[in-house]
């Protein structure tokens, strides 16, 4: 490797196509077309293949297909929960987290500025995991609403217990919903046995293409469409389908599953490896949330505070400069001048610059030693 060959460790804001994916998808950019809603023979054609993309996603959850509603990505999946529970669920409370992604945050505040539903912040601990007592509070107190809490935080790698966070909202009875974005396609999640209402997913997060995800709605939860306008996926999302990204999100997936604990064997320990790495080189380091745990958290993401830089921003464009590609925080907030929302909710008087490094199957040794190398020139 050269010294200016590129490394890519911002692997949670998207991932780059399996050319495996890529040539599963190419056929339906070249000869099949058709729109899936015609009803002639090129259309029943493109029709079978969306629903055999379906059909595997299902499988692949523990879930049927009639419980699989392809969207556009993990933020309308989020959305169509939220707006449905609240128009047309009857939901009048709305219980989320300050750490969740703007897509679940920024929905449920726009809910309550309209006066359609009460807003409820569950607390969380100094190391960002849930506090699973103050949301029992909260549902007690609640009637009729619907929680909504991440899988894994995509900035500090905390992993919620869908198992308790589900035998509570079945205890009080509300809706559980989870954006599992960052969990999907790299832990497995067996909907059957799960107490969560709404899952989602997006396939740039494993290895698929931008522009497609899906909605997991459990058999006898109702919702609603946010978008309108044709009667494709079952009347419940408007708009013609996205075939190539239908298969697309299925391959991948299904690439994720197969290799699954090879894959986050082999992330872990590069992760482990950089994490050994930093406390070596720089003695004062800390990792925002769970994201130093290796074996406790999203093992994709580490979440580092260097004490001594106080400049985030022209630490990024540093590494930027030497090609090397980490970010302050989601990517969904890039551009934005107030930092992360994520680690001022966690600890507001924290000093120092916060970089998220995260990792793919991708990932080498080698580029985790030249990471290492860069940031003591430019640190020191």
């Amino acid at each position: 490797m050269s010294d200016k060959t590129p490394i890519y460790l911002d692997n949670a804001a998207t991932t780059s196509v399996d050319p495996a994916v890529w040539a599963e998808m190419q056929p339906y950019f070249e000869n099949f077309t058709a729109n899936p809603s015609s009803i002639h023979s090129h259309g029943r054609q493109a029709k079978v293949a969306v629903e055999k993309a379906r059909k595997t996603i299902a499988t692949l959850l523990g879930a049927s297909p009639s419980e699989i509603f392809f969207t556009s990505g993990g933020t309308e999946a989020d959305n169509t929960v939220l707006q449905s529970a609240v128009l047309h669920g009857g939901c009048k409370v709305i219980i989320t987290s300050p750490l969740e992604h703007h897509a679940v945050l920024h929905t449920a505040e726009a809910w309550a500025k309209l006066g359609l539903a009460e807003l409820k912040l569950v607390r969380v601990n100094p190391d960002g995991a849930i506090d699973l007592a103050h949301l029992e509070e909260l549902l007690a107190s609640s009637d009729k609403a619907i929680v909504s809490l991440m899988h894994g935080n995509n900035e500090i790698g905390n992993l919620l217990d869908l198992n308790a966070v589900g035998d509570l909202c079945e205890q009080y009875g509300a809706l559980f919903h989870s954006d599992t974005v960052q969990t999907m396609g790299h832990y497995k999640h067996d909907a059957s046995a799960l107490k969560v209402h709404f899952m989602v997913g997006a396939a740039h997060k494993f290895h698929g293409p931008k522009g497609i995800g899906f909605l997991y709605a459990k058999a006898g939860t109702k919702f609603s469409p946010l978008m309108h306008g044709g009667a494709q996926e079952r009347n419940q999302r408007g708009g013609t389908e996205n075939v190539y990204g239908m298969i697309g999100i299925a391959k991948a997936l299904e690439m994720a599953y197969s290799a699954m604990d090879e894959h986050a064997t082999y992330i872990k320990g590069l992760k482990a490896y950089f994490i050994e790495g930093l406390q070596k080189q720089f003695p004062g380091i800390s990792f925002n949330g769970a994201s130093g745990d290796v074996e406790n958290s999203l093992y994709t993401v580490l979440n580092v505070r260097f004490p001594s830089v106080a400049d985030g921003d022209m630490l990024l464009f540093q590494l930027d400069i030497e090609k090397i590609s980490a970010s302050g925080g989601s990517a969904c907030s890039s551009g934005t001048s107030v930092g992360s929302h994520v680690l001022s909710a966690l600890n507001p008087t924290a000093t120092g610059a916060a970089v998220r490094f995260s990792f793919s199957k991708n990932n080498t040794r080698t580029e985790i030693d030249r990471v290492l190398e860069v940031l003591k020139n430019i640190v020191s």
